[in-house]
């Protein structure tokens, strides 16, 4: 992890801390992000989109988190051009895409088939009747529990109106 990184993901989450571990309080979202160490691009990009605060309230959140290797696979130059402060509400709307209001587990939805509203306000097609898809992206690890919420890693960006 370069060292932009660290100091990125430190300024997100508020607080000096050693990588790779949780603090002995409860985890929220953001830090259990952070401790996970495969969501540097998120955590940099809710940072720039000053949602920390957001993720790190009451909640409860279902966060659908793409890894870094999911924020690779955009085009290039699309993370850094999402960063710059001019594009702060397209990076919020995508941001806030990921997450669903109220704590979804994945033993709720086994099975079915729905379309859910995010923070957003545009609807994801959630279809979990083999494995679980959300729009074009794949969960590739469910249930991730933080406490406020719960985190399911994806293997993709999504994106609104898709």
């Amino acid at each position: 992890m370069s060292a932009f990184n660290k100091t990125i993901i430190a300024a997100a989450t508020g607080a000096a801390l050693t990588f790779g571990a949780i603090s002995a309080k409860a985890a929220d979202i953001v830090d259990t992000a952070v401790s996970a160490g495969s969501f540097n691009t998120l955590v940099a990009a809710v940072q720039a989109a000053g949602l920390v605060e957001t993720l790190k309230g009451d909640g409860p959140f279902t966060v659908f988190a793409p890894t870094d290797d999911a924020f690779a696979k955009l085009p290039a130059g699309t993370v850094e051009d999402l960063l710059k402060p001019e594009n702060k509400d397209k990076l919020v709307a995508i941001l806030t895409y990921h997450v669903v209001p109220g704590k979804v587990m994945a033993a709720d939805i086994a099975g079915k088939q729905m379309m859910v509203a995010s923070v957003q306000g545009d609807t994801i097609d959630v279809n979990a009747t083999s494995g679980v898809m959300v729009d074009s992206a794949s969960v590739t690890s469910a249930d991730i529990e933080a406490d406020n919420g719960v985190i399911h890693v994806i293997d993709s960006v999504i994106t609104p109106g898709m």
